[in-house]
């Protein structure tokens, strides 16, 4: 990448926190922390393997980014939950089977418009935390980001009667 026909910019590397919801309760029951750019779908078993084992998980919803049949399998086989990942986009000669194939058949719009919930949940976490993570080392960023996460709900475990809000949604969701 160039800047105006002048030397190559550097390449560009920020600090990429993945983390697993409860959106009903807003706490956080897994996260990870670590050097984008990077494709985390082979780590989403990982992270939400480890929220199960905290709570029953009922319903995974994640950005395409998280797309695949071994995810979409996964939840559905080993965890029992249902899967709402949006199929990514491909070339028209591939060929997407399986519950990939369905995500791009019947998407379930309704259920998904749920994964806009973690967008308060981050919100939350930069208001009420200053979620900002000044360490100059990515290493130190990590560990501050893991730690924010962890604040984040201490936070809310001493706070639980301020969050106490009401659902515009039908009971059941």
């Amino acid at each position: 990448m160039h800047h105006h026909g002048q030397k190559p910019l550097p390449w560009r590397h920020w600090l990429k926190w993945v983390v697993v919801a409860d959106l009903d309760q807003q706490f956080l029951l897994s996260q990870t922390a670590r050097r984008g750019p990077w494709n985390d779908c082979a780590n989403l078993p990982a992270v939400v393997g480890a929220a199960s084992e905290q709570t029953r998980i009922g319903l995974v919803l994640a950005d395409a980014e998280f797309d695949s049949e071994r995810n979409h399998t996964y939840i559905r086989q080993q965890l029992g939950a249902q899967s709402v990942i949006p199929a990514k986009r491909g070339k028209k000669t591939w060929r997407v089977r399986g519950v990939r194939a369905e995500m791009r058949r019947a998407f379930p719009r309704q259920l998904y418009r749920r994964r806009a919930l973690i967008e308060s949940v981050f919100s939350s976490v930069k208001r009420k935390l200053s979620a900002r993570a000044p360490g100059r080392s990515l290493p130190m960023q990590m560990r501050q980001a893991l730690l924010l996460g962890l604040s984040f709900n201490l936070y809310r475990l001493r706070h639980r009667n301020l969050f106490l809000r009401m659902s515009t949604e039908p009971d059941g969701f």
